[in-house]
């Protein structure tokens, strides 16, 4: 069975920067592409940020935008979410999740096998 491990979060100041990687094993992933999302305590799962497998193209939501920056390796093995600027309000616990259905990078329902999570903390 697949599994997706994340690393690299931790504690960062107001303008710092953290990459998150999120690295696949297990076996080949079945996707149309990878995506990072991200809960607050108390609130609800956001997407932010999605890369397509075929064309490579990006996308991202509009509050990290010119901020964050998905990629990947060439091998397709790992996935990063390099982070710039970062705000306080950018503090959740962050997941990558691997697209294994057709549709929008948008919305979490798209996503079929999920990371344990990383946590980033930006302290103000």
């Amino acid at each position: 069975q697949v599994q997706l491990v994340e690393s690299g979060g931790g504690l960062v100041q107001t303008g710092g920067s953290l990459r998150l990687s999120c690295a696949a094993s297990g076996g080949a992933l079945r996707t149309y592409g990878m995506g990072w999302f991200r809960q607050a305590p108390g609130r609800e799962r956001e997407f932010v940020a999605g890369i397509s497998w075929s064309m490579w193209s990006t996308f991202y939501a509009d509050s990290v935008k010119g901020r964050f920056t998905i990629y990947r390796d060439n091998a397709g093995s790992t996935v990063y979410l390099q982070m710039n600027s970062l705000k306080p309000e950018d503090t959740a616990v962050y997941y990558c999740a691997s697209k294994g259905i057709m549709g929008d990078f948008y919305s979490d329902s798209r996503y079929d096998t999920w990371g344990q999570g990383t946590q980033v903390t930006v302290s103000s």
